[in-house]
Protein backbone atom coordinates (compact mmCIF):
# COMPACT_ATOMS: atom_id res chain seq x y z
CA UNK A 1 0.00 0.00 0.00
CA UNK A 2 1.37 3.57 -1.09
CA UNK A 3 2.39 5.85 2.24
CA UNK A 4 0.41 8.66 2.86
CA UNK A 5 3.76 11.02 3.22
CA UNK A 6 6.43 11.12 0.72
CA UNK A 7 9.24 9.19 1.54
CA UNK A 8 11.76 10.52 3.30
CA UNK A 9 15.81 9.63 2.47
CA UNK A 10 18.13 9.78 4.58
CA UNK A 11 21.94 9.89 2.45
CA UNK A 12 24.82 8.91 5.63
CA UNK A 13 28.21 10.36 4.35
CA UNK A 14 30.26 8.07 6.89
CA UNK A 15 34.24 7.57 7.06
CA UNK A 16 35.16 3.53 6.51
CA UNK A 17 38.17 2.04 6.68
CA UNK A 18 38.83 -0.63 3.57
CA UNK A 19 39.24 -4.22 5.16
CA UNK A 20 37.51 -3.10 8.41
CA UNK A 21 34.73 -5.23 7.41
CA UNK A 22 33.52 -5.69 11.08
CA UNK A 23 34.31 -1.90 11.90
CA UNK A 24 32.40 -0.75 8.89
CA UNK A 25 29.35 -2.85 9.63
CA UNK A 26 28.91 -0.90 12.87
CA UNK A 27 29.27 1.89 11.28
CA UNK A 28 26.09 0.90 9.29
CA UNK A 29 24.43 -0.01 12.25
CA UNK A 30 25.11 2.86 13.77
CA UNK A 31 24.01 5.81 11.15
CA UNK A 32 21.10 3.39 10.39
CA UNK A 33 20.02 3.69 13.94
CA UNK A 34 20.07 7.82 13.44
CA UNK A 35 18.26 7.70 9.93
CA UNK A 36 15.46 5.58 11.51
CA UNK A 37 14.93 8.05 14.94
CA UNK A 38 15.36 10.98 12.00
CA UNK A 39 11.90 9.28 10.70
CA UNK A 40 13.90 7.88 7.71
CA UNK A 41 12.05 5.31 4.86
CA UNK A 42 15.40 4.43 2.92
CA UNK A 43 19.52 5.26 4.10
CA UNK A 44 21.82 5.19 1.35
CA UNK A 45 25.25 4.54 2.09
CA UNK A 46 27.94 5.17 0.10
CA UNK A 47 30.27 2.66 -2.53
CA UNK A 48 31.80 -0.14 -0.75
CA UNK A 49 30.57 0.51 2.54
CA UNK A 50 31.24 -2.53 4.37
CA UNK A 51 34.77 -3.03 2.11
CA UNK A 52 36.28 0.59 2.51
CA UNK A 53 37.21 1.93 -0.98
CA UNK A 54 39.19 1.61 -2.72
CA UNK A 55 39.92 -2.44 -2.39
CA UNK A 56 42.18 -2.48 -5.36
CA UNK A 57 43.19 -6.08 -5.32
CA UNK A 58 41.58 -6.94 -2.09
CA UNK A 59 38.63 -7.62 -3.86
CA UNK A 60 40.62 -10.63 -6.23
CA UNK A 61 40.65 -12.37 -2.47
CA UNK A 62 37.82 -14.98 -2.13
CA UNK A 63 38.72 -14.87 1.28
CA UNK A 64 38.21 -11.58 1.91
CA UNK A 65 35.05 -11.45 -0.51
CA UNK A 66 33.67 -14.19 1.93
CA UNK A 67 34.56 -11.79 4.98
CA UNK A 68 32.88 -9.03 3.25
CA UNK A 69 29.52 -10.94 2.35
CA UNK A 70 29.65 -12.46 6.20
CA UNK A 71 29.78 -9.26 7.74
CA UNK A 72 26.93 -8.07 4.88
CA UNK A 73 24.38 -10.75 6.16
CA UNK A 74 25.11 -10.08 9.62
CA UNK A 75 24.16 -6.36 9.56
CA UNK A 76 21.13 -7.48 7.95
CA UNK A 77 20.10 -9.55 10.92
CA UNK A 78 21.16 -7.13 13.17
CA UNK A 79 19.51 -4.42 12.00
CA UNK A 80 16.18 -6.46 12.25
CA UNK A 81 16.85 -7.26 15.85
CA UNK A 82 17.52 -3.95 16.58
CA UNK A 83 13.72 -3.38 15.06
CA UNK A 84 15.17 -1.70 12.26
CA UNK A 85 13.66 -4.22 9.50
CA UNK A 86 11.68 -2.52 8.21
CA UNK A 87 14.05 0.34 7.39
CA UNK A 88 14.95 -0.29 3.85
CA UNK A 89 19.27 0.02 4.04
CA UNK A 90 21.16 0.40 0.83
CA UNK A 91 24.96 -0.35 1.66
CA UNK A 92 27.73 -0.61 -1.49
CA UNK A 93 29.99 -3.66 -0.97
CA UNK A 94 31.97 -6.05 -2.94
CA UNK A 95 29.72 -9.07 -4.85
CA UNK A 96 30.71 -11.64 -6.45
CA UNK A 97 29.62 -13.22 -10.06
CA UNK A 98 29.85 -16.86 -11.46
CA UNK A 99 32.25 -17.56 -14.53
CA UNK A 100 30.94 -17.57 -18.08
CA UNK A 101 32.34 -19.13 -20.74
CA UNK A 102 34.74 -17.60 -22.63
CA UNK A 103 34.12 -15.92 -25.65
CA UNK A 104 30.53 -14.75 -24.55
CA UNK A 105 31.60 -11.52 -23.09
CA UNK A 106 29.21 -9.47 -21.00
CA UNK A 107 29.98 -6.35 -22.95
CA UNK A 108 31.04 -5.78 -26.24
CA UNK A 109 34.52 -4.41 -25.19
CA UNK A 110 35.01 -6.77 -22.64
CA UNK A 111 36.83 -9.60 -23.76
CA UNK A 112 38.29 -11.10 -20.27
CA UNK A 113 38.45 -14.41 -20.11
CA UNK A 114 36.59 -16.05 -16.80
CA UNK A 115 37.65 -19.44 -15.05
CA UNK A 116 36.52 -18.63 -11.69
CA UNK A 117 34.24 -16.14 -9.67
CA UNK A 118 34.74 -12.47 -10.43
CA UNK A 119 34.20 -9.74 -8.02
CA UNK A 120 31.91 -6.73 -8.50
CA UNK A 121 31.10 -3.53 -7.16
CA UNK A 122 27.54 -3.79 -5.96
CA UNK A 123 25.27 -2.27 -4.06
CA UNK A 124 23.26 -4.06 -1.33
CA UNK A 125 19.49 -3.44 -0.56
CA UNK A 126 19.19 -4.75 3.12
CA UNK A 127 15.48 -5.01 4.59
CA UNK A 128 13.58 -7.09 7.22
CA UNK A 129 16.79 -9.22 7.85
CA UNK A 130 17.83 -10.13 4.62
CA UNK A 131 19.50 -9.26 1.60
CA UNK A 132 16.48 -8.00 -1.01
CA UNK A 133 18.19 -6.85 -3.82
CA UNK A 134 21.63 -7.26 -5.46
CA UNK A 135 23.10 -4.16 -7.94
CA UNK A 136 26.15 -4.55 -9.93
CA UNK A 137 27.92 -1.48 -11.11
CA UNK A 138 27.95 -1.30 -15.31
CA UNK A 139 30.76 1.78 -15.41
CA UNK A 140 33.69 0.49 -14.72
CA UNK A 141 36.60 3.29 -14.44
CA UNK A 142 39.80 3.01 -15.83
CA UNK A 143 41.39 6.21 -15.71
CA UNK A 144 43.65 8.71 -13.19
CA UNK A 145 43.41 6.93 -9.91
CA UNK A 146 40.94 4.34 -10.95
CA UNK A 147 41.37 0.34 -11.87
CA UNK A 148 38.11 -0.99 -11.43
CA UNK A 149 38.31 -2.72 -15.13
CA UNK A 150 41.29 -4.19 -14.01
CA UNK A 151 39.58 -6.00 -11.33
CA UNK A 152 35.93 -6.05 -10.96
CA UNK A 153 33.45 -7.20 -13.53
CA UNK A 154 30.70 -5.33 -15.24
CA UNK A 155 27.04 -5.73 -14.18
CA UNK A 156 24.13 -5.43 -16.42
CA UNK A 157 20.70 -5.35 -14.94
CA UNK A 158 18.38 -2.49 -13.68
CA UNK A 159 17.65 -1.77 -10.37
CA UNK A 160 14.58 -0.16 -9.10
CA UNK A 161 13.21 -0.84 -5.71
CA UNK A 162 9.76 0.72 -3.48
CA UNK A 163 10.21 2.92 -0.84
CA UNK A 164 6.89 4.14 1.23
CA UNK A 165 5.41 3.36 -2.35
CA UNK A 166 8.12 5.51 -4.26
CA UNK A 167 10.11 3.33 -7.31
CA UNK A 168 13.65 4.37 -6.31
CA UNK A 169 16.34 3.54 -9.26
CA UNK A 170 19.61 2.68 -8.09
CA UNK A 171 22.93 3.07 -9.83
CA UNK A 172 26.57 3.58 -8.59
CA UNK A 173 29.28 6.80 -8.96
CA UNK A 174 30.25 6.20 -12.15
CA UNK A 175 27.02 4.57 -13.65
CA UNK A 176 26.08 8.25 -13.94
CA UNK A 177 29.27 9.76 -15.94
CA UNK A 178 28.87 7.85 -18.59
CA UNK A 179 26.43 8.19 -21.26
CA UNK A 180 23.90 4.88 -21.52
CA UNK A 181 24.09 2.42 -19.27
CA UNK A 182 21.55 2.22 -16.44
CA UNK A 183 20.68 5.94 -16.34
CA UNK A 184 19.28 5.86 -19.63
CA UNK A 185 16.66 2.95 -19.02
CA UNK A 186 15.28 4.77 -15.57
CA UNK A 187 12.97 6.93 -17.45
CA UNK A 188 11.29 3.79 -18.86
CA UNK A 189 11.79 2.44 -15.77
CA UNK A 190 9.30 5.49 -14.33
CA UNK A 191 11.42 6.22 -11.28
CA UNK A 192 10.29 8.80 -8.62
CA UNK A 193 14.25 8.85 -7.55
CA UNK A 194 17.26 8.25 -8.60
CA UNK A 195 20.09 7.05 -5.67
CA UNK A 196 23.66 7.07 -6.34
CA UNK A 197 25.92 5.56 -4.12
CA UNK A 198 29.53 7.13 -4.54
CA UNK A 199 33.04 7.16 -3.70
CA UNK A 200 34.06 9.98 -5.47
CA UNK A 201 37.31 11.29 -4.69
CA UNK A 202 38.18 15.08 -3.93
CA UNK A 203 40.09 17.22 -6.17
CA UNK A 204 40.02 20.88 -5.78
CA UNK A 205 36.85 22.21 -8.13
CA UNK A 206 34.83 19.10 -8.80
CA UNK A 207 31.99 19.82 -6.08
CA UNK A 208 30.24 21.82 -8.77
CA UNK A 209 30.85 19.04 -11.96
CA UNK A 210 29.50 16.65 -9.46
CA UNK A 211 26.07 18.95 -8.80
CA UNK A 212 25.84 19.85 -12.65
CA UNK A 213 25.84 16.42 -13.98
CA UNK A 214 23.53 14.99 -11.87
CA UNK A 215 21.36 18.00 -12.82
CA UNK A 216 21.64 16.38 -16.46
CA UNK A 217 21.00 12.91 -14.98
CA UNK A 218 17.91 14.42 -13.19
CA UNK A 219 16.77 15.97 -16.61
CA UNK A 220 17.25 12.59 -18.39
CA UNK A 221 15.16 10.23 -15.75
CA UNK A 222 12.76 13.45 -14.59
CA UNK A 223 13.47 12.64 -11.43
CA UNK A 224 15.29 14.33 -8.62
CA UNK A 225 18.66 12.61 -7.87
CA UNK A 226 20.14 11.57 -4.41
CA UNK A 227 23.16 11.46 -4.48
CA UNK A 228 25.65 10.17 -1.46
CA UNK A 229 29.33 10.58 -0.92
CA UNK A 230 32.07 8.59 1.28
CA UNK A 231 34.12 10.98 3.48
CA UNK A 232 37.73 10.46 4.99
CA UNK A 233 41.35 10.08 3.83
CA UNK A 234 42.59 6.40 2.85
CA UNK A 235 45.72 6.05 1.35
CA UNK A 236 46.58 8.92 -1.32
CA UNK A 237 42.71 9.80 -1.49
CA UNK A 238 40.42 12.12 0.07
CA UNK A 239 36.95 11.82 -0.22
CA UNK A 240 35.20 15.22 0.86
CA UNK A 241 31.65 13.85 1.33
CA UNK A 242 29.39 16.92 0.52
CA UNK A 243 26.42 14.43 -0.71
CA UNK A 244 23.38 16.18 -2.08
CA UNK A 245 19.96 16.04 -3.86
CA UNK A 246 19.24 17.60 -6.69
CA UNK A 247 15.09 18.19 -8.43
CA UNK A 248 14.04 17.07 -11.53
CA UNK A 249 14.66 20.71 -13.18
CA UNK A 250 18.63 20.71 -11.74
CA UNK A 251 18.11 22.98 -8.80
CA UNK A 252 19.50 22.00 -5.78
CA UNK A 253 17.23 20.97 -2.87
CA UNK A 254 19.80 19.78 -0.16
CA UNK A 255 23.25 19.88 0.83
CA UNK A 256 25.68 18.20 3.38
CA UNK A 257 28.97 19.51 4.51
CA UNK A 258 32.09 18.53 3.45
CA UNK A 259 35.00 16.67 5.13
CA UNK A 260 33.04 15.27 8.23
CA UNK A 261 30.37 12.73 8.82
CA UNK A 262 27.01 13.85 8.30
CA UNK A 263 23.50 12.47 7.63
CA UNK A 264 21.47 14.48 5.22
CA UNK A 265 17.71 14.12 5.73
CA UNK A 266 15.34 15.12 2.64
CA UNK A 267 11.39 14.54 1.66
CA UNK A 268 10.71 13.10 -1.34
CA UNK A 269 8.60 16.05 -3.37
CA UNK A 270 10.35 18.95 -0.55
CA UNK A 271 13.43 20.79 0.32
CA UNK A 272 15.67 19.81 2.99
CA UNK A 273 18.95 21.35 4.56
CA UNK A 274 21.67 23.56 2.05
CA UNK A 275 25.09 23.95 3.42
CA UNK A 276 27.26 26.62 1.24
CA UNK A 277 30.66 25.42 -0.34
CA UNK A 278 33.35 26.29 1.09
CA UNK A 279 36.05 28.85 -0.72
CA UNK A 280 39.19 27.12 -2.12
CA UNK A 281 41.59 27.65 0.08
CA UNK A 282 39.80 26.60 3.41
CA UNK A 283 38.33 23.45 0.67
CA UNK A 284 42.09 22.25 0.01
CA UNK A 285 43.39 22.98 3.67
CA UNK A 286 40.45 20.73 5.35
CA UNK A 287 40.60 18.06 2.31
CA UNK A 288 44.85 17.65 3.95
CA UNK A 289 43.83 17.91 7.15
CA UNK A 290 41.64 15.03 6.67
CA UNK A 291 43.86 13.34 4.72
CA UNK A 292 46.63 13.21 7.54
CA UNK A 293 44.21 12.28 9.78
CA UNK A 294 42.58 9.44 8.24
CA UNK A 295 46.15 8.29 7.32
CA UNK A 296 47.40 8.58 11.30
CA UNK A 297 44.43 6.97 12.93
CA UNK A 298 43.58 4.19 10.71
CA UNK A 299 46.89 3.07 10.73
CA UNK A 300 47.51 3.21 14.44
CA UNK A 301 49.44 6.06 14.87
CA UNK A 302 49.00 8.67 18.18
CA UNK A 303 51.34 11.12 16.84
CA UNK A 304 53.47 12.37 14.10
CA UNK A 305 57.24 13.69 14.12
CA UNK A 306 58.80 16.71 11.30
CA UNK A 307 61.52 18.49 11.30
CA UNK A 308 61.00 22.26 11.62
CA UNK A 309 63.44 24.44 10.23
CA UNK A 310 61.62 27.89 10.64
CA UNK A 311 60.61 28.20 6.88
CA UNK A 312 57.10 27.79 5.17
CA UNK A 313 56.57 24.51 3.91
CA UNK A 314 57.27 22.73 7.71
CA UNK A 315 55.34 25.59 9.63
CA UNK A 316 52.57 24.74 7.74
CA UNK A 317 53.03 21.22 7.28
CA UNK A 318 53.34 21.24 11.54
CA UNK A 319 50.42 23.77 11.70
CA UNK A 320 47.82 20.58 9.27
CA UNK A 321 49.44 18.00 11.88
CA UNK A 322 47.91 20.53 15.00
CA UNK A 323 44.74 20.82 13.37
CA UNK A 324 44.69 16.83 12.36
CA UNK A 325 45.89 15.45 15.57
CA UNK A 326 46.15 17.74 18.02
CA UNK A 327 49.05 19.98 18.81
CA UNK A 328 49.96 17.93 21.67
CA UNK A 329 50.48 15.14 19.90
CA UNK A 330 53.50 16.56 17.09
CA UNK A 331 56.66 16.63 17.94
CA UNK A 332 58.93 19.05 16.39
CA UNK A 333 62.95 18.51 15.80
CA UNK A 334 64.71 21.69 15.16
CA UNK A 335 68.09 20.37 13.71
CA UNK A 336 70.37 23.32 13.51
CA UNK A 337 73.66 23.15 11.16
CA UNK A 338 76.76 25.85 10.78
CA UNK A 339 74.50 27.43 7.74
CA UNK A 340 70.94 28.06 10.35
CA UNK A 341 70.38 31.30 10.81
CA UNK A 342 69.41 32.74 14.13
CA UNK A 343 65.66 33.91 13.01
CA UNK A 344 64.77 30.48 11.34
CA UNK A 345 65.91 28.90 14.94
CA UNK A 346 63.46 31.19 16.65
CA UNK A 347 60.82 30.85 14.09
CA UNK A 348 60.71 27.24 14.46
CA UNK A 349 60.48 27.40 18.53
CA UNK A 350 57.72 30.18 18.19
CA UNK A 351 55.53 27.29 15.64
CA UNK A 352 55.97 24.74 18.18
CA UNK A 353 54.83 26.79 21.60
CA UNK A 354 52.06 28.56 19.02
CA UNK A 355 50.41 25.06 18.15
CA UNK A 356 51.77 23.23 21.50
CA UNK A 357 53.98 20.92 19.80
CA UNK A 358 56.74 19.07 21.35
CA UNK A 359 59.96 20.80 20.62
CA UNK A 360 63.24 19.91 20.69
CA UNK A 361 66.41 21.16 20.04
CA UNK A 362 69.04 18.57 17.98
CA UNK A 363 72.03 20.17 16.37
CA UNK A 364 73.91 18.41 13.72
CA UNK A 365 77.15 19.69 13.70
CA UNK A 366 78.90 17.10 15.84
CA UNK A 367 77.76 14.47 13.31
CA UNK A 368 78.57 15.88 10.66
CA UNK A 369 82.01 16.06 11.57
CA UNK A 370 81.89 12.69 11.85
CA UNK A 371 81.45 11.68 8.61
CA UNK A 372 84.00 14.60 7.40
CA UNK A 373 86.54 12.94 9.78
CA UNK A 374 86.14 9.61 7.43
CA UNK A 375 85.38 10.98 4.01
CA UNK A 376 86.62 14.00 1.95
CA UNK A 377 83.34 15.87 0.67
CA UNK A 378 82.43 19.45 -0.27
CA UNK A 379 79.66 21.34 -2.29
CA UNK A 380 76.56 18.91 -3.16
CA UNK A 381 77.95 16.65 -1.12
CA UNK A 382 78.44 18.29 1.82
CA UNK A 383 75.32 20.01 1.48
CA UNK A 384 73.39 16.64 0.81
CA UNK A 385 75.29 15.24 3.83
CA UNK A 386 73.38 17.83 6.40
CA UNK A 387 70.39 17.32 4.94
CA UNK A 388 70.32 13.21 4.98
CA UNK A 389 71.89 13.48 8.78
CA UNK A 390 68.83 15.26 9.50
CA UNK A 391 66.67 12.35 8.11
CA UNK A 392 68.70 9.61 9.60
CA UNK A 393 67.64 11.82 13.14
CA UNK A 394 64.36 11.74 12.75
CA UNK A 395 63.80 7.90 11.81
CA UNK A 396 65.83 6.92 14.55
CA UNK A 397 63.07 9.16 17.23
CA UNK A 398 60.54 7.69 14.95
CA UNK A 399 61.86 3.80 15.76
CA UNK A 400 62.97 4.91 20.04
CA UNK A 401 59.21 6.75 20.13
CA UNK A 402 56.75 5.40 17.68
CA UNK A 403 56.16 8.32 15.88
CA UNK A 404 54.79 8.44 12.19
CA UNK A 405 57.20 11.17 10.49
CA UNK A 406 55.94 13.23 8.36
CA UNK A 407 57.86 14.81 5.16
CA UNK A 408 56.93 18.84 4.77
CA UNK A 409 57.99 18.99 1.36
CA UNK A 410 56.12 20.54 -1.32
CA UNK A 411 55.09 19.41 -4.99
CA UNK A 412 56.97 22.34 -6.68
CA UNK A 413 59.71 20.80 -5.30
CA UNK A 414 59.16 17.20 -5.90
CA UNK A 415 58.24 18.44 -9.82
CA UNK A 416 61.74 19.97 -10.08
CA UNK A 417 63.46 17.46 -7.99
CA UNK A 418 64.49 20.00 -5.95
CA UNK A 419 65.03 18.03 -2.39
CA UNK A 420 67.43 16.16 -1.43
CA UNK A 421 66.12 11.97 -1.62
CA UNK A 422 66.42 10.38 2.15
CA UNK A 423 66.32 14.18 4.18
CA UNK A 424 63.75 15.71 6.82
CA UNK A 425 61.59 17.04 3.76
CA UNK A 426 61.60 13.69 1.78
CA UNK A 427 61.78 10.62 4.48
CA UNK A 428 58.77 9.57 5.97
CA UNK A 429 55.36 7.75 5.85
CA UNK A 430 53.19 10.40 4.88
CA UNK A 431 53.58 13.90 2.85
CA UNK A 432 50.35 16.02 3.66
CA UNK A 433 51.74 18.87 0.87
CA UNK A 434 52.67 16.53 -1.76
CA UNK A 435 49.93 17.51 -4.00
CA UNK A 436 50.29 21.68 -3.20
CA UNK A 437 52.19 23.78 -5.31
CA UNK A 438 54.71 26.40 -3.42
CA UNK A 439 52.42 29.14 -4.47
CA UNK A 440 49.44 27.93 -2.75
CA UNK A 441 51.38 26.48 0.36
CA UNK A 442 51.52 30.59 1.35
CA UNK A 443 48.35 30.97 0.48
CA UNK A 444 46.62 28.41 2.60
CA UNK A 445 49.46 29.80 5.16
CA UNK A 446 47.51 32.87 5.27
CA UNK A 447 44.15 31.30 4.87
CA UNK A 448 44.69 29.52 8.30
CA UNK A 449 45.97 32.46 9.97
CA UNK A 450 43.67 34.83 9.04
CA UNK A 451 40.50 32.23 10.05
CA UNK A 452 42.89 31.98 13.26
CA UNK A 453 43.05 35.82 13.47
CA UNK A 454 39.10 36.20 12.97
CA UNK A 455 38.08 33.79 15.31
CA UNK A 456 40.43 35.42 18.19
CA UNK A 457 43.02 32.96 17.97
CA UNK A 458 47.16 33.20 18.02
CA UNK A 459 47.90 32.71 14.13
CA UNK A 460 49.94 29.51 14.11
CA UNK A 461 52.37 29.85 11.77
CA UNK A 462 54.84 32.96 12.71
CA UNK A 463 54.54 35.92 10.45
CA UNK A 464 58.72 35.94 9.50
CA UNK A 465 57.81 32.01 7.73
CA UNK A 466 55.47 33.30 5.34
CA UNK A 467 57.43 36.79 4.49
CA UNK A 468 61.42 35.44 4.55
CA UNK A 469 62.54 34.08 0.83
CA UNK A 470 63.21 30.28 1.33
CA UNK A 471 66.24 28.31 1.88
CA UNK A 472 67.53 25.00 2.39
CA UNK A 473 69.93 26.97 4.64
CA UNK A 474 72.86 24.30 3.36
CA UNK A 475 75.78 26.60 2.48
CA UNK A 476 76.19 30.23 3.26
CA UNK A 477 73.53 32.80 1.50
CA UNK A 478 71.66 29.83 -0.09
CA UNK A 479 68.09 30.75 -1.54
CA UNK A 480 65.81 28.62 -3.46
CA UNK A 481 65.45 31.02 -6.49
CA UNK A 482 69.57 30.66 -6.95
CA UNK A 483 68.66 27.00 -8.43
CA UNK A 484 64.80 27.77 -9.36
CA UNK A 485 62.97 30.12 -11.72
CA UNK A 486 60.10 32.64 -9.47
CA UNK A 487 57.74 30.16 -8.12
CA UNK A 488 54.92 32.25 -9.20
CA UNK A 489 56.30 32.02 -12.65
CA UNK A 490 57.70 27.83 -11.77
CA UNK A 491 54.08 26.95 -10.58
CA UNK A 492 52.22 28.26 -13.91
CA UNK A 493 55.09 26.36 -16.32
CA UNK A 494 55.09 23.32 -14.10
CA UNK A 495 50.73 23.56 -13.98
CA UNK A 496 50.99 23.23 -17.79
CA UNK A 497 53.36 21.02 -17.91
CA UNK A 498 52.65 18.32 -15.35
CA UNK A 499 49.21 18.64 -14.92
CA UNK A 500 47.76 19.73 -18.11
CA UNK A 501 50.53 17.83 -20.49
CA UNK A 502 51.68 20.78 -22.57
CA UNK A 503 54.92 19.84 -24.31
CA UNK A 504 57.41 22.80 -25.07
CA UNK A 505 56.19 23.69 -28.04
CA UNK A 506 53.00 24.65 -26.46
CA UNK A 507 54.42 26.51 -23.67
CA UNK A 508 56.70 28.53 -25.78
CA UNK A 509 53.82 29.51 -27.90
CA UNK A 510 52.38 30.82 -24.35
CA UNK A 511 54.67 33.14 -24.31
CA UNK A 512 57.05 31.54 -21.88
CA UNK A 513 60.90 32.28 -22.06
CA UNK A 514 62.63 29.29 -23.81
CA UNK A 515 65.21 28.96 -21.25
CA UNK A 516 62.83 29.00 -17.91
CA UNK A 517 61.08 26.37 -20.25
CA UNK A 518 64.35 24.55 -20.37
CA UNK A 519 65.20 24.26 -17.49
CA UNK A 520 61.83 23.45 -15.74
CA UNK A 521 61.27 20.85 -18.16
CA UNK A 522 64.95 19.50 -17.43
CA UNK A 523 64.30 19.44 -13.68
CA UNK A 524 61.19 17.62 -13.82
CA UNK A 525 62.38 14.71 -16.57
CA UNK A 526 65.15 13.61 -14.57
CA UNK A 527 63.19 13.89 -10.67
CA UNK A 528 61.28 10.74 -11.40
CA UNK A 529 63.10 8.52 -9.67
CA UNK A 530 63.02 10.91 -7.01
CA UNK A 531 58.89 10.88 -7.30
CA UNK A 532 58.81 7.20 -7.07
CA UNK A 533 60.47 6.75 -3.75
CA UNK A 534 58.44 9.93 -2.13
CA UNK A 535 55.88 8.88 0.69
CA UNK A 536 51.89 9.04 0.05
CA UNK A 537 50.62 12.39 0.38
CA UNK A 538 46.78 13.48 -0.37
CA UNK A 539 45.01 14.42 -3.61
CA UNK A 540 43.87 17.47 -3.94
CA UNK A 541 44.45 18.77 -7.75
CA UNK A 542 43.39 16.97 -10.78
CA UNK A 543 46.59 15.65 -11.48
CA UNK A 544 48.74 14.21 -8.38
CA UNK A 545 52.13 12.40 -8.43
CA UNK A 546 51.54 8.86 -7.84
CA UNK A 547 48.66 6.38 -9.33
CA UNK A 548 47.48 9.98 -11.48
CA UNK A 549 50.63 10.26 -13.29
CA UNK A 550 52.41 7.04 -14.48
CA UNK A 551 55.57 7.68 -15.98
CA UNK A 552 58.76 5.25 -16.33
CA UNK A 553 61.84 5.85 -14.62
CA UNK A 554 64.16 4.66 -17.39
CA UNK A 555 62.91 7.16 -20.31
CA UNK A 556 65.12 9.26 -22.60
CA UNK A 557 62.43 11.07 -24.36
CA UNK A 558 63.07 14.54 -24.19
CA UNK A 559 60.30 17.39 -25.49
CA UNK A 560 61.50 18.74 -29.36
Amino acid sequence: MPSDSPARIALAQVDTCVGDVDGNARLVLEWARRAAEAGADLVVFPEMTITGYPIEDLALRASFRRGAEAALLRTAEALAAEGLGELAVLVGSVGEIAPRPTGEPTQPDDDRADTRHRPTNQAVLLRHGRVETRYDKHHLPNYGVFDEYRIFAPGDDLCVVDVAGARVGVVICEDIWQDGGPVSRMDAADVDLLVVLNGSPYEEGKGHVRTELAARRAAEVDAPVAYVNLVGGQDDLVFDGGSFVVGRDGELLASAPQFVEHLLVWELGGRGPFVPPLEPDEEVYRAIVLGLQGYVRKNGFRSVLLGVSGGIDSALTAAVAADAIGGENVVGVSMPSAYSSEHSKDDAADLAKRIGADYRVQPIGPMVDAFRGELEMEGVTEENLQARVRGVLLMAISNREGHLVIAPGNKSELATGYATIYDAGSIGGFAPLKDVDKSRVWALARWRNDRAADAGEIPPIPESSITKPPSAELRPGQLDQDSLPPYALLDEVLDAYVEHAEGRAELLARGYDAAVVDRVLQLVDRAEWKRRQYPLGPKVTALAFGRDRRLPVTNRWREP
